[in-house]
């Protein structure tokens, strides 16, 4: 199999390394939009690299993978699927809702498939969270916890350009609260702050965030998020029902430590961040992608399931300037339209129409 890879920044470099150990993958080309960074990648895994994307689509490819900049994801995509190839992309498709259907639209017209990285469905522990959940170990479901919390900011550089912390970060969380549940998101209530560093405001954006998200069940989610935890990179999820009650993330370097005297101490080696944190759960999606590709197995995460991620962080961040609660558009289908959700009614955030 020989397979395009574009983008070779901190994901796609690590992307490429795993497909260059891929046993099923015979060759690799790569293109960025420094050709001097793509050839030194390129280098060390002895791949080819290509001056741009025109060269790379030129190289008799069985599929492509999207690392580049989020700004050139749909645009892309749509190139992939216009040139007959599958791709798998890294979310999200696109910073708005039309832009994703309009990508959405070109892999449809082009009978193409697109995966997108939504990695922590490949985790184990979520996985495991997914079957505890469906097998009914835990009875009903009646609260979720989501968190993510970043060790340190990104680049100031970057803000403007990651259609801030719902859509960059916290759209990981509303992903999998949708995967592990099976249930859908219909209202959300949220809020964030932005008295960190000076760079969140100037990008109008904020450092932490938190949501009420209830589920068309009625069982309520929490969601929350933040770029300043300095005491290391913690993911988790909790999941209480009736019965039991389980986590995902908590292992011996989840950067959390008990007051208790009876308590665990803070971990020695916390997680510094996503790459470490997820190593397994990337490789584990590309192998499903070449499996895709190979016609060995179905598509693990379509491009709608972006589409509906999408949908919740953009009802969050209309919640969040309005301070109000909002129904997210569509959910469970795909539809048309702005994708923002609309005011919710009734008397509040929990409040499930």
């Amino acid at each position: 199999m020989r397979i395009g890879l574009i983008g070779t920044g901190r994901i796609g470099s690590f992307h490429a390394g795993v497909l260059a150990r891929h046993p099923e993958v015979e060759s690799l080309v790569v293109a960025d939009a420094d050709p001097v960074r793509a050839a030194g990648v390129a280098g060390a895994l002895g791949a080819e690299a290509a001056p741009d994307v025109d060269a790379l689509l030129g190289h008799a490819l069985d599929a492509v993978v999207i690392a580049s900049a989020t700004a050139a994801h749909a645009e892309l995509i749509a190139r992939a699927a216009g040139a007959g190839l599958p791709a798998f992309c890294e979310k999200p498709i696109a910073l708005d809702v039309p832009g994703t259907l309009r990508a959405l639209d070109a892999v449809a017209e082009a009978g193409t498939v697109l995966q997108l990285g939504f990695m922590r469905r490949f985790d184990a522990g979520y996985r495991a969270a997914r079957e505890a959940v469906r097998s009914g170990r835990l009875g009903r479901l009646h609260t979720v916890r989501a968190v993510t919390s970043d060790p340190e900011p990104p680049p100031a550089a970057y803000l403007p350009l990651s259609g801030g912390l719902f859509r960059d970060c916290l759209v990981h969380d509303f992903d999998i609260v949708r995967w592990v549940t099976g249930r859908e998101v219909v209202e959300v209530y949220a809020t964030g702050s932005d008295a960190g560093p000076a760079m969140f405001r100037e990008a109008d954006d904020v450092d932490t965030a938190a949501a009420v998200l209830t589920l068309d069940d009625g069982t309520l989610a929490t969601a929350t998020a933040t770029r300043c935890n300095g005491a290391g990179y913690d993911v988790r999820m909790e999941l209480a029902g009736e019965r039991d009650q389980i986590v995902v993330g908590l292992d011996d370097r989840t950067p959390l430590a008990s007051v208790e005297p009876q308590g665990p101490p803070a971990p020695g080696k916390p997680w510094p961040g996503f790459l470490e944190r997820f190593a397994p759960a990337y490789e584990a999606e590309l192998d499903a992608f070449v499996r895709l590709v190979r016609g060995e197995a179905p598509n693990p995460c379509d491009g709608r399931e972006a589409l509906a991620a999408l949908r919740i962080a953009d009802a969050c961040e209309r919640s969040r300037r309005e301070r109000a609660p909002v129904r997210v558009a569509g959910a469970g289908e795909p539809v048309r339209g702005d994708g923002a959700g609309e005011p919710a009614r009734g008397d509040g955030a929990g409040s499930a129409g």
